[in-house]
């Protein structure tokens, strides 16, 4: 899932270089607003759970839902790389004892400390980047653009 997470991203940041900056930022009724409101809010969790489960990965610096978390679009096309390959490095090193156990963090959204199983955890983290690039895909679409399939046989093995 992390690499199939990096091939998904990496056909978004190609289609983000072609998109003009107003067309990424145009509210389109999505949960975060716009496609970029979107990205950055992926990218803004990703980075939240990975610090959960890699405290050497740095949190976002932010309270907030992370739709603003990068300024532009090259700034968030650096950090989505960055990120993408902090994920796959990861994974790569994990083994099954590594998923055991639980996470426990402090959710300001609920506004109180959580804890749940680590393997449940890791699947959020994949689940909710494939949740919302589907939004990013489905108003991507509507913009004109063509997003690169999104079925796991088609991953090409990088």
């Amino acid at each position: 899932m992390a690499r199939y997470n990096r091939w998904q991203n990496n056909g978004l940041r190609d289609l983000v270089k072609q998109m003009d900056e107003d067309a990424l930022r145009l509210d389109r009724g999505a949960f975060f607003g716009s496609i970029f409101g979107t990205l950055n809010h992926l990218l803004w969790i990703d980075k939240l759970w990975m610090n959960r489960f890699e405290p050497t990965i740095a949190a976002p610096d932010s309270d907030d839902v992370g739709v603003s978390h990068t300024a532009n679009p090259t700034d968030w096309a650096t950090e989505r790389f960055r990120m993408d390959g902090a994920i796959v490095e990861w994974a790569r090193g994990l083994r099954a004892i590594d998923l055991s156990g639980d996470v426990s963090w402090y959710s300001k959204v609920y506004g109180t400390d959580m804890s749940k199983k680590k393997d449940l955890c890791v699947m959020q983290l994949f689940n909710h980047q494939t949740h919302h690039r589907g939004q990013v895909h489905a108003m991507m679409t509507a913009a004109g653009m063509t997003p690169i399939g999104s079925d796991l046989p088609l991953m090409p093995e990088i």
